[in-house]
């Protein structure tokens, strides 16, 4: 790991005023450490942004929650409102890495993190993502990566947390010095790489993320969150699902299905929402929906298991976000 300055940071304020100089921000902290020790961040000053205050908490308002982006996985996993109204998110958040890392690692940092992938992680590649012109996992290990919406980098979205947001339409608050306060929507955050290979969302290099915005949900939702890799416990998704389904009794009025280990960027699933819209959910409709989602997959050379896994995983999840399946005890988390 490469030497580097602290600035310890007790306000937005106080923050922002360091992201200068290729200054990099670090929260729980869990991710960027990762990629420094591996030597893929080598930044010379990182601002600590861990005491800010007023980055943390949930607030309930008649138009949905606003969550401080400090907040912790376990905090939004265990608080009583995310858990019975937005169950997605709770799942989505319980069901990350391992309970330690849960009371460190912060849902903006969750959705910050960077690609898993290993030749993006490795010092030893020099790889599309870093500025180069060549993408190892297409003729290497590629087992864990995207079977769809990809072209020149097939690497996958890494958090969990994004996408039970997607599924829950939900907004980041992005804050800079200069221009104050903007909102973007979850599905116009992340860049697809085939855009801009160099970065991987949409916040400035002066912008911190300071809330994440979610409005509340139509009567009669339900909601959840699932994923499954090759250990039943604290693993990466090889597949998942966030699940939303607007009922009127059995019918299903509207239904979200978003993934993630699927694509580059957490992706929405139009042809399995229109198996599930307008239809009772039933073990049928639900298979149906799972076997949609895979229209127009393109696995590698070592992932076409995915075709096969996220069909099971999308058939249950929808189950269990409408009350007819328990939580599948093989699902990881």
């Amino acid at each position: 790991m490469n030497s580097f300055a602290l600035a310890d940071c007790s306000t937005v304020e106080a923050a922002l005023s360091q992201l200068k100089d290729g200054a990099v921000v670090k929260a729980g902290g869990v991710d960027l450490l990762d990629r420094m020790k591996n030597g893929t961040d080598t930044p010379t000053r990182l601002v600590n942004i861990r005491n800010i205050a007023e980055l943390r908490g949930i607030q309930s308002t008649p138009q949905g929650l606003t969550i401080g982006a400090l907040t912790t996985l376990a905090e939004v996993a265990d608080d009583p409102a995310i858990r019975s109204q937005y169950t997605v998110l709770s799942d989505a958040c319980g069901q990350a890495a391992t309970p330690h890392i849960r009371n460190m690692a912060t849902l903006g940092g969750n959705l910050l993190q960077q690609l898993q992938c290993w030749y993006y992680r490795s010092p030893d590649f020099q790889c599309l993502r870093k500025g180069k012109e060549i993408c190892f996992a297409f003729s290497g290990l590629n087992q864990y990566h995207a079977i769809m919406d990809y072209s020149g980098c097939p690497s996958v979205a890494p958090s969990s947390g994004a996408v039970a947001l997607l599924a829950l339409d939900a907004s980041v608050e992005l804050t800079s010095a200069a221009k104050g306060k903007r909102t973007v929507a979850i599905r116009d955050f992340y860049l697809h790489p085939d855009a801009n290979p160099n970065r991987f969302h949409v916040m400035e290099a002066d912008e911190l993320l300071t809330a994440i915005h979610i409005p509340k949900p139509a009567p009669g939702t339900r909601s959840a969150y699932q994923k499954y890799g090759e250990k039943e416990s604290h693993d990466w998704a090889n597949a998942d699902a966030g699940i939303l389904l607007e009922m009127d009794g059995s019918l299903c009025r509207r239904a979200v299905v978003a993934m993630g280990a699927a694509s580059p960027v957490v992706r929405r699933s139009r042809e399995a929402e229109a198996a599930l819209a307008g239809k009772p959910v039933t073990p049928e409709t639900a298979r149906a929906a799972g076997q949609a989602s895979m229209t127009g997959a393109m696995p590698l050379s070592m992932n076409a298991y995915k075709v096969q896994l996220f069909p099971v995983a999308i058939y249950r999840t929808i189950l269990l976000a409408a009350g007819q399946m328990d939580r599948d005890p093989s699902a990881a988390g």
